[in-house]
């Protein structure tokens, strides 16, 4: 089961990433290199703490796991 600061990491690094794609759709959807900047810090927050979220309550859903072979 992965730790709460791992579920952190991995949310920050998979926002990381979604951001600079949002950014860059933004600035060719706006033309505006302050605006796109504006809404990619925007996301990373609300997105940073949504996934981090839906992670930790995937790791308490039993769904489509294996148990491992003692």
């Amino acid at each position: 089961m992965d730790t709460h600061s791992r579920s952190f990491v991995k949310a920050l690094s998979w926002r990381a990433t979604g951001t600079i794609d949002t950014m860059i759709i933004s600035l060719v959807v706006t033309g505006s290199i302050k605006l796109a900047a504006a809404i990619g810090l925007t996301e990373v927050a609300t997105k940073s703490l949504l996934y981090y979220l839906h992670e930790r309550a995937w790791l308490k859903i039993p769904y489509g796991r294996r148990i491992a072979d003692a």
